[in-house]
């Protein structure tokens, strides 16, 4: 038997891919777990950050490559779709969203309208090649033959449910151009100089982080979580997006415009942060703590642009997504086939692109998936 399309991989882009595809197409999908979507089902705390309220390529690396993407299948098509589908879920923070009970019920609706695809379980993708005019998906169940493939296998991250590098190892097997893949929204490790603020776990603030993009500066804010390895939270994850190698520079009192620097309260009590923190940020960057009008300009500009240069990262373990992946220019940008091999489709997060914290990369994984779907 030749299947007109096999979707290798049962997570967020696979299934939405099948959902949207023409459901005259014999279909299947391959997945390795015994259940489809684990990481979806996980992620967000069980109750996934599909979307977010402001999205655009801006929030994104790869930030041209997106926009078509993104304007073919929006956050609000996603949410309208959701809609029709009576989805409960909830806005957090003014921009999240999150499923209201818990992400199976965002699963069963994707499982539901892709119900038309055979669905083949616990079967691990081991390689994929070209036999003619079809391909031949080889499993540790056997062979597989079709005339179309659309690579759906995410990336590294989430090893602990099953997450391969198997994506890249096929496009580079048929001669694809691509990224070596690398964690990202994933905490960062600190130098020497900054050990003090291990003695902070568990402390969170909201900071302000700037971080070179290219050329460009980008600037994240949100919160920062001392751990007792570094430094996590939302800020951080979304800042490790775009940190190589370099420092990134931190603002410690992004709501510094509220308060009266005239005054004769100690800065310390002024900028009513934790004690902890002020005494030992302070202590690093050799500030006195006196009465607010007795402040240099100097000594704010030190809080304002704390700089360090992070040592790392905390590894894929605990990474949220991966940088790398096929190259967007060896792909076509409306229909995400290969160039060279035809009928060979990369998406999700097997494409090198990746989003910041808070709901994009879903929202990647769905709009890449819908347009493939669409362009068959």
């Amino acid at each position: 038997m030749i299947y007109d399309i096999l979707v290798l991989g049962g997570g967020a882009s696979g299934l939405f891919f099948g959902s949207f595809v023409d459901k005259k197409l014999n279909i299947a999908m391959v997945e390795a777990n015994s259940s489809l979507a684990k990481k979806l089902k996980v992620s967000g705390g069980g109750k996934c950050n599909f979307t977010n309220r402001f999205v655009s390529g801006n929030n994104f690396d790869s930030s041209e490559f997106v926009e078509y993407f993104l304007d073919s299948f929006s956050n609000d098509d996603l949410l309208e779709f959701l809609d029709a589908n009576g989805l409960e879920y909830e806005l957090r923070e003014g921009r999240f969203y999150f499923c209201k009970k818990t992400s199976s019920d965002l699963i069963d609706i994707l499982k539901k309208h892709s119900s038309h695809a055979d669905l083949l379980l616990n079967h691990q993708v081991l390689d994929l090649k070209k036999d003619g005019e079809a391909f031949k998906v080889f499993t540790q169940k056997g062979v597989l033959r079709a005339k179309k493939v659309v690579v759906a296998l995410g990336a590294k991250s989430f090893a602990s449910l099953g997450a391969t590098d198997m994506a890249q190892h096929i496009a580079k097997s048929f001669g694809l151009k691509t990224r070596e893949f690398s964690p990202a929204l994933v905490g960062l490790t600190l130098q020497k100089e900054q050990f003090w603020m291990r003695e902070l776990s568990g402390l969170s603030i909201k900071v302000s982080i700037k971080v070179s993009k290219g050329s460009d500066l980008k600037e994240l804010s949100g919160d920062l979580l001392f751990t007792h390895k570094g430094i996590s939270g939302p800020a951080v994850l979304s800042a490790s997006l775009y940190w190589q190698k370099g420092g990134i520079s931190i603002d410690f009192v992004p709501h510094l415009d509220s308060v009266d620097l005239r005054s004769k309260k100690h800065l310390s009590t002024a900028l009513a942060l934790p004690k902890r923190l002020t005494k030992a940020l302070f202590a690093d960057l050799g500030i006195v703590d006196r009465e607010c009008h007795k402040i240099s300009d100097e000594e704010i500009a030190k809080l304002r642009s704390y700089t360090l240069s992070p040592a790392g990262n905390f590894g894929f373990s605990k990474a949220e997504v991966c940088r790398g992946g096929v190259l967007t220019s060896e792909l076509d940008a409306y229909t995400l086939e290969s160039k060279n091999v035809s009928g060979l489709y990369f998406i999700g997060e097997a494409v090198d692109v990746a989003g910041e914290l808070g709901g994009y990369n879903l929202q990647w994984a769905f709009s890449s998936a819908y347009v493939c779907a669409k362009s068959m």
